[in-house]
């Protein structure tokens, strides 16, 4: 049966999540595989979108959220704050480091001895892939790390493990969504010129803010080499906008 017929309307960017009501009442459900989240500013039309899925499936409802995808949330009169303590701590056993990657660190993909099992390089940038979620602060350096997966070498573990004994220092660290706030749009960028020693490629970075709360980031290797940094510099400001 499908969930249209009882008054949902389907994200077209997120087919996932669904829309019942709108304007001041608009209740939010997200679904992934078996689990579901009903946000909305109402109780009672949250109560009735409850009501509409158990009619059909056979549902047992947990309350509020405190818990997701390993992702933790917790709500007071200040906001809400979500962060991965669980999961980072779930990988990390080493010495503290100050920074997620040393500023000094030169990775090639040619350089240094080949991993024996590749396999235990690629699980630890998945884990740390998917902790970008709420850690900005190592988003630079794993996205950085990952163009090694198809044949890293022992260097680039190096700097896994760095990444991994930063993690240690600050494990509950995450992202609060304030409830006093304006909304008034900010993008920040930057440029790292020709930084990749492999394709001499340069990487840009941004984020955006709706007032206080950090609402889109991103950073990533430009598609051609730019002949001098301003170049760079307008690209990036270019892509963000």
């Amino acid at each position: 049966m499908s969930i249209a017929m009882h008054g949902f309307k389907q994200c077209k960017s997120d087919y996932s999540l669904f829309v019942f009501g709108e304007g001041t009442t608009a209740t939010f459900l997200l679904v992934y595989v078996d689990d579901i989240i009903i946000v909305g500013p109402d109780n009672t039309m949250i109560k009735r979108v409850e009501d509409k899925p158990s009619t059909v499936f056979k549902l047992k409802f947990l309350g509020d959220l405190k818990f997701f995808l390993e992702l933790e949330l917790a709500k007071s009169s200040e906001g809400i704050f979500f962060s991965q303590c669980k999961c980072a701590l779930s990988l990390v056993g080493y010495k503290l480091a100050p920074s997620p990657m040393d500023v000094n660190s030169k990775l090639r993909a040619s350089e240094g001895e080949i991993l024996a099992d590749p396999s235990t390089y690629r699980k630890l940038i998945g884990r740390l892939m998917y902790l970008i979620i709420s850690k900005l602060d190592i988003t630079f350096a794993v996205t950085k790390l990952a163009q090694f997966m198809a044949d890293p070498r022992v260097p680039q573990l190096n700097a896994v493990h760095h990444i991994l004994r930063y993690l240690k220092a600050a494990p509950s660290q995450g992202i609060l969504f304030s409830t006093i706030n304006k909304f008034n749009l900010s993008v920040y960028a930057d440029a790292d010129w020709k930084n990749c020693l492999d394709t001499r490629r340069s990487t840009i970075g941004y984020c955006a803010f709706l007032g206080d709360l950090l609402i889109s980031w991103k950073n990533n290797k430009q598609t051609a080499v730019s002949r001098s940094s301003t170049k760079v510099e307008y690209k990036a400001v270019a892509n963000v906008a």
